[in-house]
C-alpha cells in the first residue's frame, strides 16, 4: 500500500484517537479545532482510505483463561504460489492465531498463537497447525512473560522526515 499523505488535522484525529478508541465526536472536537461534524467527515475519509481499518477493545488475555502464547516458526515443502495462497487462507481461518507473518530467511512464516495450557496448544498443533497446506516444519516456542505488547504509539502521527 502506498504511503498516504495526512495533513496535520488528520494526524491530531488519529493521534487522540490512537491514545484513547473511545473519544467521542464531540471530545475530539474539545481537543482539536474542528467542529464535530468535520471531525466525523475525517475520520470516515480516513476509514475509506484504509488509514483506520477497525477498532477492538484491549482485552486481557489471561483473564480469559488463554495464559499461553506460543511462537511458532513454519517452514514449507516450497514457494509455488498456489502453495502460498492455499497456506495464507488456511491460516487466516484457524482460530487459534493471532497473528501470521510472511518471513524471509530460514523460516517461510512466523506465527502467533495463543493457548489455554500445554495441553491445549497440544490440540491446536495437531487439530490446526499440522493440518495447515503444505507445512513441512513447525518449531514452537512459548513465551515466558509479555515484557512489551504495545498498540501502535500516538508519537507515530508526528510528520514524516523526507
Amino acid at each position: 500500500m502506498k504511503e498516504i499523505e495526512l495533513d496535520a488535522l488528520d494526524r491530531a484525529i488519529l493521534g487522540a484517537l490512537l491514545e484513547d478508541g473511545r473519544l467521542s465526536q464531540v471530545e475530539l472536537a474539545e481537543r482539536i479545532p474542528l467542529s464535530a461534524t468535520a471531525i466525523a467527515r475525517r475520520i470516515r475519509a480516513l476509514e475509506e482510505k484504509g488509514v483506520i481499518q477497525g477498532y477492538q477493545a484491549r482485552v486481557n488475555r489471561q483473564a480469559l483463561g488463554l495464559g499461553m502464547t506460543v511462537i511458532v516458526h513454519i517452514g514449507l515443502t516450497s514457494q509455488n504460489e498456489h502453495l502460498l495462497e492455499a497456506f495464507e487462507k488456511a491460516v487466516a481461518s484457524a482460530p487459534s492465531v493471532v497473528s501470521c507473518r510472511l518471513m524471509s530467511g530460514e523460516d517461510d512464516y512466523l506465527l502467533t498463537v495463543m493457548a489455554r495450557d500445554l495441553a491445549d496448544y497440544e490440540r491446536i498443533h495437531k487439530e490446526q497447525l499440522a493440518r495447515l497446506p503444505g507445512v513441512a516444519r513447525l518449531k514452537s516456542s512459548f513465551a515466558l512473560r509479555d515484557v512489551a505488547n504495545k498498540p501502535l504509539p500516538a508519537s507515530c502521527m508526528l510528520p514524516s522526515r523526507k
